[in-house]
């Protein structure tokens, strides 16, 4: 992938571009080698600038808060992007309304639809991603997911052009929805109910309080690992593994949780292969005992 036009064209670009960057701290695992390019657009403008000069000469990954990705330990031969302050906003479109950037993160989202007095999105406040993440794997908890909520999403292509899907047009599945991956999705209008802040506040410590109880928290983790296998048993996939596994494996430094088995560790400084390694002898050992075959819900970037 020749990038030398690229290099001479980056003062020129309205947002900030890297090359060779390391990517080990923008991911919650805290892993992973380089990017061959990073951009980090200021505006709409700059973003779809750098898309025309890019021209899908390589691959595009884009990369939210990092909370559910593992990426490879070598060099990622293409651009990752990742939206910044200009794709954080938050407004309201009525008093049930909300439209936010999908840079933003779901917390945010969640406590100012609680200052606003909208109810709905209590759930997100349990979710550590962005919303663009949030809109790409219909992440839910608490028997709410996106789906339950969104009117539609404002995006641009790959090719620069930018347009908007109601959600209507949008197929939804458990922790996926059905849109090509050569889209940027820029933000996203969510709809609720009114209810008084209060009830809305005590409810989402509720569900904090529920979340923090049963997973780990502060430590080098994507989340869940696997996707619960819903239409293959009744049982959760922590269960699965928990009766299949032994929490006392590890790769390296890539641990299984003692807290909540679905949740694999960076302990100190696992390797991307370690990860792996963990996450297929799981598989493995779950299928040869169960019969599941488990699916990943953290996302790995080739």
């Amino acid at each position: 992938m020749e990038i030398e036009d690229i290099k001479k064209s980056g003062l020129l670009l309205d947002g900030d571009i890297f090359f060779d960057h390391s990517i080990k701290n923008l991911n919650w695992f805290n892993i992973g080698g380089k990017a061959k390019i990073l951009f980090k657009p200021n505006s709409l403008k700059g973003l779809i600038e750098y898309l025309k000069l890019y021209a899908l000469r390589g691959k595009i990954f884009i990369l939210g808060n990092g909370s559910n990705v593992l990426f490879n330990d070598d060099t990622y031969q293409g651009t990752i992007i990742k939206l910044g302050k200009s794709f954080s906003n938050i407004t309201l479109l009525d008093n049930e309304t909300i439209i936010a950037g999908t840079a933003v993160s779901q917390k945010k989202v969640s406590v100012f639809a609680k200052n606003n007095n909208i109810s709905g999105l209590e759930f997100m406040s349990c979710i550590p991603g962005s919303i663009g993440g949030g809109i790409r794997m219909n992440s839910g908890c608490f028997q709410k997911e996106f789906k339950d909520i969104l009117i539609s999403i404002q995006l641009v292509d790959f090719k620069g052009i930018v347009r908007s899907i109601p959600v209507n047009k949008i197929k939804f599945n458990y922790r996926s929805i059905d849109l090509p991956k050569d889209l940027i999705f820029l933000s996203a209008t969510f709809k609720g109910k009114k209810k008084n802040s209060e009830e809305i506040d005590k409810y989402m410590h509720e569900l904090n309080e529920i979340k923090n109880m049963a997973q780990p928290t502060k430590i080098k983790t994507s989340g869940s690992t696997f996707k619960n296998p819903i239409d293959q048993t009744d049982k959760k996939v922590w269960e699965l593994i928990r009766s299949s596994v032994t929490n006392k494996i590890s790769y390296g430094d890539a641990i299984i949780s003692e807290k909540h088995a679905n949740f694999f560790v960076n302990k100190k400084n696992a390797k991307s292969a370690d990860m792996k390694s963990l996450i297929n002898h799981v598989k493995k050992k779950v299928k040869d005992r169960t019969g599941v075959k488990l699916e990943l819900e953290i996302v790995v970037v080739e």
